[in-house]
C-alpha cells in the first residue's frame, strides 16, 4: 500500500472528531469523566490544531489521520485513527513506524486500555505501558533506537 501524507484541512475536522467521539463513547467511564466535557474539549483541540494534523491517503482515498507533535521533551502521537475498511492492512504500523523514524526523542501516546487492537499495535511497534491514567487509559512510550 502506497501512503501519501498530507496536511489535514478544516473540512477534515468533523471526520477526525467523529472517530474520537466513537472511542470516548465506547471506552471512557462516564462515572469517572464527563463525556460531554471531554467531547467539547476534543472538538476545540482538533479545531485549533487542524493544521498540524496529517491526512493519510492511499489510491486517492483517505485511510487515516494522526497528530504528531513535541510535548515536554518528547514527541506525542495523538489521535491516530485508521478508517475501519483499512484496518488490518499495515496502515497503522506504517504510520507509527514513520513517526518514530522522524525523531530521536521518546514517543508517547495515550490509549484506552480496553482498546485491545490499538494496544496490540503499539506493543508490536515497540511501545510499553509506563503509567495508568485514570480508570480507562494509560500512557505508552517507545524509546528511541
Amino acid at each position: 500500500m502506497n501512503l501519501l501524507f498530507e496536511q489535514a484541512q478544516p473540512d477534515d475536522i468533523d471526520q477526525i472528531y467523529s472517530f474520537c467521539r466513537e472511542l470516548v463513547e465506547r471506552y471512557e467511564d462516564p462515572e469517572d469523566v464527563s463525556i460531554p466535557d471531554a467531547l467539547a474539549w476534543t472538538r476545540r483541540k482538533i479545531t485549533k490544531l487542524i493544521g498540524e494534523y496529517v491526512r493519510v491517503v492511499s489510491d486517492g482515498q483517505t485511510v487515516a489521520y494522526y497528530h504528531f507533535s513535541p510535548e515536554e521533551g518528547k514527541m506525542e502521537l495523538d489521535d491516530l485513527y485508521v478508517l475501519p475498511e483499512y484496518r488490518g492492512r499495515g496502515t497503522g504500523t506504517a504510520i507509527v513506524q514513520k513517526c518514530c523514524s522522524e525523531t530521536e526523542l521518546p514517543v508517547f501516546l495515550y490509549v484506552f486500555t480496553e482498546n485491545k487492537t490499538a494496544v496490540s499495535l503499539y506493543e508490536k511497534t515497540g511501545f510499553r505501558m509506563i503509567k495508568p491514567v485514570g480508570k480507562t487509559r494509560c500512557i505508552m512510550q517507545r524509546e528511541p533506537e
